[in-house]
C-alpha cells in the first residue's frame, strides 16, 4: 500500500480508489421509484413482449399469397370474417380467399402473414375489395420484437433512465434490485470559514466549497451531511468520528497540507486511519489524500477552490460513483478540439484547465478560462481538459478528449 513514499500519477491514485471502495450495498425498490437509480445485477426479461404477434396498424389480416396480384386496376375480393381488436383474447383463423379486421395492436389471427392497411382495401358488405399487394410480415410486430424472455434488457451498474423504465415494464419486472445510494459527510475546516446562511463577520467567507460539493453530490443523488469545524483537533476529531459513524464516505475540504493549522492529516493519524496515499501529481489540486477510516473512505481535499474541486472530480468522485454501484466511475467525455495553445507545468505532471465550450461546426472549440476570478471560472466552466503527463503543450487545433461537467 502506498505510505505517501513520492507522489502519485492520476491513474496510479484513481486505480487505489476504486481497489479499496465496495459499493454501499444493495435493496428493492418498486419499478415507479427506479428512475436514476443503478441497476445492482444484470436484468433480464421475464415475458415476451409483444406477448404474441400484433398488428402495427388499423387493415385487413391476411394470407399474403391471396394478394400477391392485387393492384388498382385489378382488384381482389376477399370475404371478411370478423374482427380483431388489442387485447382481444379471441383467435381467430383466416382460410384461404378470407381476411380479419385488426385494430393497431391486435392479436394477427392463424394463418395470416401480413395487414394490409385499410387504406389499400374498400369495404362492402361482409367483403372487401384490396387493390395492393402486403407482403409476408407486412405489419406485423412479431412476438418478442421489444424483448424476448430470458434476454438480458438492463445490465448492472447502468443507471436507470425513464426510457429504460419503460422497457423494464414491458420484460415483466415492477421492482427492480439496485444499489444503495452512498451518504457522505462533508467537513469544511478553518477558522476563517462560515456556513452558508449565517451572518459573516469581517475577515471570514462563506465555505462556497462546501456548497460546490453538496451540489455535486446531490447531482449524483447522494445523500449528504454538511459542517464547519474550526481549526481546533479536539472538534475535528469528534466531527470525523461523527462522520464515519453516520455517512458511508467522508470529504474534507481545507486543511489538507503541512501548515501549521493544517492539521487533517495528522488528526486522522491519531484517529488510527489507513493512508493510501497523500499528494498526487496533478495540478490544481496535489494536495489531495484517500484513506479508510473505520471501514469508510476518506477523502481530504484542498481548500483552494479550483484545487478542491479538481480533487472532487479527478479523485473522489470516482469513488462514490463505485460505492453507488455505476460500472462507469468518471464523468462523461467528448471530443473537442482547443481553441488556443495551452501549456502544462511539467511533464511530469497532469494538468487539468477548466473552459467553455463553443459550437463551430463541425467541431466544439474548448476555450480555456483564465479570468481573474477562481470562482466565475469554475461556475463558468462547462468542460474541463487535461494536459497529461509527459505533454508540456496542446497546440491551438489538436483534438483533444475533455470531460463533460453539464
Amino acid at each position: 500500500m502506498q505510505q505517501g513514499v513520492g507522489l502519485l500519477g492520476i491513474e496510479q491514485a484513481v486505480a487505489l480508489v476504486l481497489e479499496h471502495v465496495p459499493p454501499v450495498g444493495e435493496e428493492r425498490v418498486p419499478l415507479a421509484k427506479s428512475v436514476h437509480r443503478v441497476v445492482a445485477r444484470d436484468l433480464h426479461a421475464l415475458v415476451d413482449s409483444p406477448s404474441v404477434n400484433a398488428s402495427l396498424k388499423d387493415g385487413y389480416a391476411l394470407r399474403s399469397k391471396d394478394v400477391e396480384s392485387a393492384s388498382p386496376e385489378r382488384p381482389v375480393s376477399m370475404k371478411l370474417r370478423g374482427l380483431s381488436a388489442a387485447g382481444s383474447e379471441d383467435m381467430l383463423r383466416v382460410a384461404p380467399g378470407e381476411a380479419v379486421r385488426v385494430l393497431t395492436g391486435a392479436r394477427i389471427p392463424e394463418h395470416a402473414d401480413a395487414v394490409l392497411s385499410e387504406e389499400f382495401a374498400v369495404r362492402r358488405g361482409d367483403q372487401i375489395e384490396a387493390f395492393n399487394v402486403a407482403e409476408p410480415g407486412r405489419n406485423v410486430l412479431q412476438k418478442g420484437t421489444d424483448v424476448r424472455i430470458g434476454q438480458r434488457v438492463a445490465a448492472g451498474g447502468r443507471a436507470l433512465t425513464p426510457g429504460l423504465v419503460g422497457l423494464l415494464a414491458a420484460a415483466g419486472h415492477s421492482a427492480v434490485l439496485v444499489h444503495s445510494r452512498p451518504s457522505v459527510a462533508i467537513i469544511a475546516t478553518g477558522d476563517e470559514v462560515v456556513l452558508p446562511g449565517r451572518p459573516l463577520p469581517e475577515g471570514k467567507l462563506y465555505a462556497s466549497n462546501l456548497a460546490t460539493l453538496d451540489a455535486w453530490c446531490k447531482r449524483y443523488r447522494f445523500g449528504s451531511r454538511l459542517e464547519v469545524v474550526g481549526d481546533d483537533p479536539g472538534q475535528l476529531g469528534w466531527a470525523l468520528e461523527r462522520a464515519v459513524a453516520e455517512a458511508d464516505a467522508v470529504l474534507t475540504s481545507g486543511g489538507a497540507w503541512t501548515g501549521d493549522r493544517d492539521m487533517v492529516m495528522r488528526v486522522l493519524e491519531r484517529l488510527g486511519w489507513r493512508r493510501v496515499f497523500h499528494r498526487v501529481r496533478i495540478g490544481p489540486g496535489k494536495a489531495v489524500g484517500f484513506g479508510m477510516l473505520k471501514g469508510k473512505p476518506v477523502f481530504t481535499l484542498p481548500g483552494g477552490p479550483p484545487s478542491n474541486l479538481t480533487a472532487f472530480l479527478q479523485v473522489a468522485l470516482p469513488g462514490l460513483l463505485k460505492q453507488s454501484g455505476r460500472s462507469r466511475t468518471s464523468l462523461p467525455t467528448l471530443s473537442v478540439r482547443m481553441a488556443e495553445d495551452v501549456h502544462g507545468r511539467s511533464p511530469d505532471w497532469t494538468q487539468y484547465l477548466f473552459g467553455r465550450l463553443e459550437q463551430r461546426e463541425p467541431w466544439l472549440l474548448f476555450h480555456p478560462l483564465r479570468g481573474v476570478s477562481r470562482l466565475r471560472d469554475m461556475a463558468e466552466a462547462q468542460a474541463v481538459a487535461a494536459i497529461p503527463e509527459g505533454v508540456t503543450t496542446i497546440p491551438g487545433g489538436a483534438t483533444v478528449t475533455a470531460q463533460w461537467l453539464m
